[in-house]
C-alpha cells in the first residue's frame, strides 16, 4: 500500500441545547500523513501539538488500535505524521478530530473492513457521546445518539447564508473540568426547555429558518453551570444578537464561543463587540468567521480523493 493522507476538521459540539447529540463541522484540520513500512513511527508535528507522545501512547495511534481490536486484524507497521490547526482543549474538537482521523487511516491500512456508519460507533462509544465524531467524519451539521443498539444520526447540509463567528481565548478549558460542574439532577421544567429547543433548533436548521436561531439556542442544561469558568460567557449569550449574531453559544465545553451569522451581513460590528468583551476581562484571543465545512474527513492518495466521510 502506497503512502496517504487523512484529513478530519473540528466541530463544535451542542449549540446551546443539543447537549452530547448535535455539532457542526469547522474548517480547522487534524492531519496524518500515513507511510506504511517495517516499523511503527508516530511524530506529532508543529506547535499546537508540542509536548504531546511521539511513540504508541499518543492518542492518534490509541484511535488507530481501536479498529484493530473492533475487527480483530492486525495494524501493519506505518509512519504516522501528525500536524493540526485545531487549538486544543479549547472546546473545537481537537480530540474527536484526532480520534476519527486514527480510526479512518487505520480503517484504509486494513483494507476498510468497517462501513462508515460502524466508524463512527467505534468513535461515538470512545468518546462517550457522538456530538463531535459525527460532524468530524460527515461533515455539515449532524443530529447524532448512541445507545446500546449503535449511533444514529442525521446528517444535515447547512442553510444558504449561514456562518459562524468563533471567538478563541487564548487559554484552556479541560472538558473533565467543564462536566464536573454540572449537577447530576434537573428539573422537569428544565428538561421539558432543553428537549423543546433542541427539537427547534435542529428544526430551524433542517429548514433554513435563521430567524429561529436565537431563541432555539437557549440553555439550561449546561452553558449556565459553565459561564464562571468562561468570563464573559454570559454577557455574548445575551447580548451577541444585538451585534449581528443570528445566535451564541458556548462550543463543546469552552472556552470558545460560536456565533452563528449571515453571509450576507458585515460580521465587523460582532467582530467588535466579542473583541471588546474579551478585553473588558482581561482575556486575548482571536475572532475568526468560517463556513461550515462539508466535506468531512477526507482521504488523499497520489494527489486524488479517494473518499470523504
Amino acid at each position: 500500500m502506497t503512502a496517504f493522507t487523512v484529513r478530519a476538521p473540528a466541530s463544535s459540539a451542542n449549540l446551546g441545547p443539543g447537549f452530547d447529540s448535535l455539532g457542526l463541522s469547522v474548517p480547522l484540520y487534524t492531519t496524518l500523513r500515513i507511510t506504511p513500512g517495517n516499523v511503527t513511527e508516530v511524530i506529532p508535528l508543529g506547535p499546537e501539538l508540542e509536548g504531546t507522545p511521539a511513540d504508541e501512547s499518543n492518542y492518534v495511534y490509541q484511535a488507530m488500535l481501536l479498529v484493530a481490536k473492533r475487527t480483530g486484524l492486525t495494524l501493519p507497521p506505518a509512519r504516522v505524521e501528525i500536524t493540526t490547526d485545531v487549538p486544543l482543549a479549547r472546546g473545537l474538537g481537537s480530540s474527536a478530530a484526532a480520534l476519527v482521523a486514527g480510526i479512518v487511516a487505520a480503517n484504509e491500512l486494513l483494507g476498510n473492513p468497517l462501513d462508515m456508519d460502524a466508524v463512527l460507533d467505534v468513535a461515538a462509544r470512545e468518546e462517550g457521546h457522538p456530538d463531535n465524531v459525527a460532524p468530524a467524519l460527515f461533515g455539515g451539521i449532524v443530529v447524532a445518539t448512541l445507545d446500546k443498539l449503535g449511533t444514529h444520526y442525521v446528517r444535515l447540509d447547512p442553510p444558504v447564508n449561514l456562518g459562524v463567528t468563533v471567538l478563541i481565548p487564548d487559554f484552556e478549558l479541560s472538558t473533565s473540568k467543564a462536566r464536573a460542574v454540572l449537577p447530576r439532577e434537573y428539573s422537569r421544567a428544565d428538561a421539558v426547555h432543553a428537549l423543546s429547543h433542541a427539537a427547534l433548533l435542529a428544526a430551524a436548521l433542517s429548514q433554513g429558518r435563521l430567524d429561529l436561531l436565537r431563541h432555539a439556542m437557549q440553555d439550561y442544561i449546561h452553558q449556565i453551570w459553565r459561564a464562571p469558568l468562561v468570563p464573559g460567557l454570559s454577557d455574548i449569550l445575551e447580548d451577541a444578537w444585538r451585534h449581528g449574531a443570528l445566535g451564541a453559544a458556548l462550543s463543546g465545553a469552552g472556552p470558545t464561543v460560536l456565533c452563528f451569522h449571515d453571509t450576507r451581513e458585515s460580521t465587523a460590528p460582532l467582530h467588535t463587540y466579542l473583541s471588546g468583551v474579551m478585553k473588558k476581562n482581561g482575556l486575548d484571543g482571536r475572532v475568526m468567521d468560517f463556513p461550515i465545512d462539508t466535506q468531512g474527513t477526507l482521504i488523499e492518495r497520489d494527489g486524488l480523493i479517494e473518499r470523504e466521510g
